[in-house]
Parts: structure tokens; C-alpha cells; sequence
């Protein structure tokens, strides 16, 4: 791998972790370092980091507020 290339993963510890579990990784990284926006991408979909599962995963913690403050209304009554 390219020192600066190595540089920019060794930097990024989410970056990081993911090439530690796919390997697969570094070896398309040796061979073409142009690759490093692919797995930025790619690391972020797999941590769900992209804004559509941002969005998702917030609009699933705000129906999960509104049914808890809804079975604490009806609790009270």
C-alpha cells in the first residue's frame, strides 16, 4: 500500500477497523489506492453512517419515544 494512502487508514480508526475485518481491503488498496473514496463509502454503509440510515435509524428512535410517552399517558389515567 502506498505510504500516503496508508497514512489516511491509519488515521481514520473507522477506516481502520474495517480493513481489519475485510482484508480484502487492503489488497484492492495495493493494487489501486484510487480506491480509498470507494471504502469510505463502503465502511460507511456497513456502520450505517450513510445519511438514509442516519434518517432511519432516527426516525425509529422517535416512534419508539412516542410510544413511550404514550404508555406513560395511559398509565397515569
Amino acid at each position: 500500500m502506498e505510504p500516503e494512502t496508508y497514512q489516511v487508514v491509519q488515521q481514520r480508526e473507522d477506516l481502520w477497523r474495517f480493513i481489519r475485518n475485510h482484508p480484502e481491503w487492503y489488497r484492492y488498496l495495493t493494487r489501486d489506492p484510487n480506491r480509498l473514496k470507494e471504502l469510505e463509502l463502503t465502511s460507511k454503509q456497513f456502520y450505517g453512517k450513510t445519511m438514509p440510515q442516519r434518517l432511519q435509524k432516527t426516525q425509529q428512535n422517535m416512534q419508539m419515544l412516542s410510544l413511550l410517552m404514550q404508555m406513560a399517558g395511559s398509565w397515569k389515567d
